[in-house]
């Protein structure tokens, strides 16, 4: 049998030829004539639907409606009624009837009802295995025939739709087909990278050849933010930077946004290395690592990416390309970074205050500190032991953050745009890549730099001249090496070690879709 249904009605006969073609479809239809009846029925048996009079003598359908719920929660109830008075629609809502029908009844409703409840997740499974079968292929043509960094984000942003597509239907068995595919494109999108990265950061970005070279992190103020300040009608803005914000995890956060927000989304890619201290620092200056290093010429002398010190000028960085654009604004622009849930509370308490400035730039470091955390903590890795938990989790965070309390509060105020962001994403790595260098390398676990460092050429993108590629000099001899799809680099020195301890933690620094293809968003209230 495909299902169990309880139908109750105190005129049941009149719908034997109903009950009929449910028991020719397959289904086992069970009858009651009273809300009694009907109470002990669904205790004795848990049926899988129920039809439901509205109008029966003794106890009436919204009567046995709630006693039904209380004891059955999740089971599906269809209320038929005679009456589609408003009041009667609204009680039945309220007591969560699943849907109703209107008497008299055909057989078409009834049976749409019974595929809707007993049969939609079968029959929706199988249309999205038979789609995503059919995309799968074309997605592999589209991969080998992909030319620019326009087909590339194409690309990126349909695969991260399927694999939230496939976390609604985690039973079909295709996660690890989609996994499979998403590490053979950032194969190629390693390659690709590879091929073009050095033409794109000596070129100047031209929005009508953004296919050939895509908008960067130092172009995101410029093309996103400065043409708001510009306009003849007065609006302020409010620029969020998400550290560590993949495209999947601002999706998961658009949904929630979409009942207070018109939303724009479009894409920008992030810097090599795809790490706070060059990609940020790009954002806020609107220049290369070797450009702005000259703007702050103390930032590259450390040893070592420390965010704390090497992100410590994004407000004098902002304040100095906003000259340089020739943008007056009537008062300095704000600059806020929220490192904890304290401080972030204290901001969401008077972000509309903070709006009133022409310019307010908030950098947000909770989804990069969500990374890290999961990297070192084994409650968390079981937690979230793959993407998809990943994904849930960033959404319960979200929805209990700082962060969506400002976006609730921004949304109410007219002529005020709001545009997201990010420095890099991440990815979850999986696969060691051996590494040779001194005891002056670095130690980041995407990238690297130091004298005549080395890494496999499939694993790794060698860098032997920095400045071609508008990186700092990181000392003598020094080139850098920047991880391809999943890897991290581990030494020789405790290899096995080493490659237990970092595998399956979400790192950034690399190349891959997941670090470098980013979404810029604008917000404006409905």
């Amino acid at each position: 049998m495909k299902g169990n249904i309880l139908w109750v009605d105190d005129e049941i006969d009149l719908l034997k030829p109903h009950i009929l073609l449910l028991e020719g479809r397959g289904y086992a239809v069970r009858t009651a004539m009273s809300g009694e009846d009907a109470l002990a029925m669904a205790h004795a048996e848990a049926p899988d639907l129920v039809f439901l009079d509205e109008n029966m003598p003794g106890m009436g359908g919204l009567e046995t409606l709630e006693s039904l719920k209380a004891q059955h929660p999740d089971l599906p109830v269809v209320m038929v009624t005679k009456s589609e008075e408003e009041d009667l629609m609204e009680q039945a809502i309220g007591k969560k009837i699943s849907d109703y029908l209107t008497k008299p009844v055909n057989p078409a409703q009834v049976l749409m009802a019974v595929k809707k409840f007993l049969e939609g997740k079968q029959i929706v499974d199988e249309a999205v295995s038979r789609d995503y079968t059919q995309e799968f292929a074309r997605t592999a043509v589209e991969m080998m025939n992909a030319r620019n960094a326009a087909d590339w984000t194409q690309l990126y942003a349909k695969l991260v739709q399927w694999e939230m597509e496939l976390d609604e239907h985690g039973g079909l068995g295709l996660k690890q087909t989609l996994l499979d595919q998403k590490r053979e494109m950032n194969a190629e999108f390693g390659k690709f990278v590879e091929r073009h990265y050095k033409d794109w950061v000596n070129t100047i970005y031209v929005e009508s050849n953004r296919a050939e070279r895509p908008a960067m992190s130092p172009d995101l103020i410029e093309q996103w933010v400065l043409p708001l300040l510009q306009t003849d009608t007065k609006q302020n803005v409010v620029f969020f930077v998400i550290d560590c914000l993949r495209l999947d995890q601002w999706i998961i956060m658009e949904a929630e946004l979409r009942n207070l927000f018109k939303i724009t989304r479009e894409y920008h890619y992030g810097i090599l290395p795809s790490a706070t201290p060059y990609a940020r620092n790009a954002i806020f200056s609107g220049l290369f690592p070797v450009e702005f290093g000259k703007l702050f010429p103390n930032m590259w002398s450390s040893k070592e990416d420390d965010e704390s010190s090497l992100n410590r000028d994004e407000a004098a960085m902002l304040a100095k390309l906003l000259e340089r654009k020739r943008i007056k604004l009537r008062q300095e622009p704000k600059y806020i970074k929220i490192i904890d849930r304290d401080y972030g509370a204290g901001i969401a308490d008077n972000i509309t205050q903070h709006a009133k400035n022409d310019l307010t730039a908030i950098v947000v470091n909770f989804v990069d500190m969500l990374a890290h955390t999961r990297s070192d903590s084994p409650i968390l890795k079981e937690i979230a032991p793959d993407e998809s938990a990943y994904r849930s989790l960033t959404r319960s965070w979200f929805l209990h953050s700082s962060l969506f309390e400002m976006f609730k509060a921004l949304a109410t105020i007219p002529n005020l745009k709001i545009v997201v962001s990010t420095d890099h994403g991440s990815i979850r790595s999986l696969r060691g890549a051996k590494v040779l260098g001194d005891r002056e390398t670095s130690t980041s676990l995407r990238y690297k730099y130091g004298r005549n460092v080395k890494a496999e050429e499939k694993q790794a993108m060698l860098i032997k001249r920095p400045e071609e590629y508008k990186l700092p000099e990181r000392g003598a001899a020094a080139n850098y090496i920047i991880a391809k799809e999943d890897y991290y680099f581990v030494y020789p020195t405790d290899y096995h070690k080493y490659l237990n301890y970092y595998r399956d933690t979400f790192q950034h620094g690399g190349i891959s879709m997941e670090e470098m293809i980013l979404p810029v968003v604008t917000l404006e209230g409905k």
